[in-house]
């Protein structure tokens, strides 16, 4: 779709002002794709879009983090007492062991390039918010029941009594079947109810739409993608999924299908390495990059249960730092986020990349 196409989605994104992230990679075309009839209207299955900065041109040239004069609406950043900044962390050693003896002394904060206190050192006791975003289109097919196996066996696994998670079907449409609940009984029957796998892939409106109702919540905000990442019919722009995301302070994890697909379809888990699979590969990764988790590709369905196991591992062993902006400008910009262990060598640190001030 070129940038200018006078289309009913481009009219009103303009006229919102879907913001745009810098980061953007090779767009695979996606025209001549017709959109199922509108579905339950009980049912949220389009993103609301968030307003207030502007669409770059489709000419510009992106950077691998937003810049620190990017804006955005005050609307869309997390309000939290006090302007609070909340950074969750994941520590290894060089083996991918976790670190878990660390304390607020080892740790350094830089904003923009600059040494800032932290207020605050907390381990892994806050309450999660989890965003299950599975993949029903068509695409995925011959893993499938064993992806809904292992996810079904991930929330058993990692629900505490503080914790709640909802559960989004993706598929032409992004369909929330599941409200944010405490119950995990709710949370299986959903999985196990899914239909047969039918339709295009509109996981870039699951993102945002996915991102924005965690807005509202308290805690650590967290979503877990399974699908192959490649989308098809998205309203959304990739770009704008991931600032979204960013925007709502949100960690995503991807388990990425590609390669169990593969297998169960021809034996060879790489299979050919064709221009979209190759860039649903890239943003998935720069997606998790950008918000501070990670991808995993399992290469058969033997890997699935390990990957969503590291993935409940890695949020019980999280770091939580803590810093209250004290001489900053409320102007709504991008500012970039660097965690370091100046005491520890030789150990690897993921974090988000970044967070917005609010406006005002």
């Amino acid at each position: 779709m070129k940038f200018f196409a006078p289309n009913r989605t481009f009219r009103r994104l303009a006229a919102l002002g879907l913001i745009a992230w810098l980061g953007a990679l090779p767009v695979i075309g996606q025209s001549g794709r017709n959109k199922q009839p509108a579905p339950d209207p009980k049912k949220t299955t389009k993103p609301r879009p968030p307003t207030g900065a502007t669409i770059l041109p489709a000419t510009a040239k992106p950077s691998p983090t937003p810049p620190a004069g990017d804006e955005v609406n005050p609307e869309d950043i997390v309000r939290v007492a006090a302007n609070l900044v909340t950074v969750p962390a994941s520590v290894v050693d060089s083996s991918g062991q976790a670190i878990t003896d660390l304390t607020l002394q080892d740790f350094e904060l830089m904003v923009d390039g600059e040494a800032k206190s932290i207020t605050e050192l907390q381990r892994s006791d806050a309450p999660v918010r989890l965003a299950l975003l599975f993949d029903n289109s068509s695409s995925l097919s011959k893993a499938r029941e064993f992806e809904k196996q292992a996810a079904i066996r991930f929330f058993r696994r990692v629900m505490r009594k503080q914790d709640q998670a909802s559960v989004y079907s993706v598929s032409t449409n992004t369909d929330l079947v599941q409200p944010m609940t405490g119950n995990t009984k709710l949370l299986v029957q959903a999985i196990e109810n899914f239909g047969s796998t039918e339709g295009a892939t509109s996981l870039f409106d699951g993102i945002v739409l996915a991102s924005q109702d965690l807005h509202q919540q308290s805690g650590r905000r967290v979503i877990v993608i399974v699908s192959d990442g490649d989308d098809t019919v998205s309203d959304t722009k990739f770009e704008d999924s991931v600032r979204t995301a960013q925007a709502a302070d949100c960690q995503v994890y991807v388990v990425q299908t590609t390669k169990i697909e593969n297998a169960a379809i021809t034996g060879n888990a790489v299979g050919s390495a064709n221009l979209r699979a190759l860039a649903a590969e890239r943003r998935m990764e720069q997606l998790t990059n950008q918000t501070g988790g990670t991808v995993y590709a399992p290469y058969s369905t033997k890997e699935l249960d390990p990957a969503f196991t590291q993935i409940a591992a890695d949020l019980a062993q999280q770091y939580i730092l803590s810093y209250y902006p004290q001489d900053e400008k409320f102007d709504g910009r991008y500012r970039q986020l660097t965690v370091r262990i100046p005491t520890r060598q030789n150990v690897r640190i993921r974090s988000r990349k970044g967070y917005y001030t609010p406006k005002g």
